[in-house]
């Protein structure tokens, strides 16, 4: 077994102590900050089993029923895991209400405390593992998912605080109105990750900025005259750039294709943390106005 699908077995089996802890607790106490916590590591239980999932699944190669494999598993996972963190936090959201309405007090406050203590240790080992993982492998899942993870870290480091306040000072809305934050939090973070995973499903383009360095490639060459119909794509961690190059007439196929060689080895160290797929058109004139066909790839 690789290294980076024993970093998703390591968190998963983490993520899931960790759920049956603190939804104990969050439950026999009532307090909203520790079943919000509890929730959470829920999620972090889900995204862990998907990224084992992710890394099975997506990296496959094409077949006769995927004909560009299943690197859009990646971006489809992301809307769905946003879309239940976010009615999760609404979930978390109301509960949060519900306590300051009718003023329900927490109990089992010390094994609380210690719960989240023992979670907060827990959570900091597995992330530093989960980083270790990371810069060894450079694999891009396990870094988000260190980056996740991180999150937690200083979420269960608020709920702890919290706690020891109620302790302290016997106030008990200090829990829902930090349940509330949390909820908020949530929704927040899970925006960005709906966002970008609804935009590489619609095969957005990729960033200006890259779109610009493969222009500046492409412009360089001095046997290409002129070039059209340059689209790019984003899939997981795949990358597709087509773009039609006009060489001159007189040019022989093999200098072509040579040329063309360059240029996609060039392009393909703009993305070295991506698997990068290029088609290059090799036009002996500028057929962009009369051209009808939309590329697919």
């Amino acid at each position: 077994m690789r290294l980076e699908k024993k970093a998703t077995v390591v968190s998963t089996s983490v993520a899931a102590i960790l759920v049956i802890m603190k939804m104990t607790v969050g439950i026999l106490s009532g307090s909203i900050a520790v079943l919000a916590s509890a929730i959470d590591s829920f999620l972090d239980l889900t995204v862990s089993l998907f990224n084992y999932f992710a890394l099975h699944n997506a990296e496959k190669d094409p077949d006769d029923k995927f004909h560009f494999g299943r690197s859009k598993l990646e971006p489809l996972a992301a809307v769905i895991e946003g879309t239940i963190i976010s009615l999760s936090a609404l979930f978390i959201f109301y509960e949060a209400l519900m306590k300051i309405t009718h003023n329900r007090a927490t109990e089992y406050l010390f094994a609380s405390i210690w719960v989240m203590i023992a979670s907060f240790m827990i959570t900091a080992f597995l992330v530093a593992f989960l980083n270790y993982v990371a810069k060894k492998t450079k694999n891009m899942v396990i870094r988000a998912d260190a980056l996740h993870y991180k999150t937690d870290l200083f979420s269960n480091g608020a709920v702890l605080v919290a706690l020891g306040l109620i302790s302290y000072t016997g106030e008990q809305l200090i829990d829902p109105l930090l349940g509330i934050g949390i909820a908020i939090y949530m929704i927040y973070s899970a925006f960005p990750i709906i966002k970008e995973g609804t935009l590489m499903l619609l095969d957005a383009a990729i960033p200006e900025e890259d779109i610009g360095k493969i222009i500046e490639i492409i412009e360089l060459e001095p046997a290409i005259t002129t070039y059209h119909d340059l689209k790019t794509r984003e899939s997981g961690s795949h990358i597709f750039v087509s773009v039609h190059a006009v060489f001159n007439v007189s040019i022989s196929l093999y200098d072509a294709h040579l040329i063309s060689d360059r240029l996609e080895a060039k392009i393909r160290k703009i993305f070295e943390d991506k698997k990068t797929h290029i088609l290059i058109h090799m036009d002996p004139y500028d057929d962009s106005e009369i051209n009808v066909h939309e590329d697919i790839y």
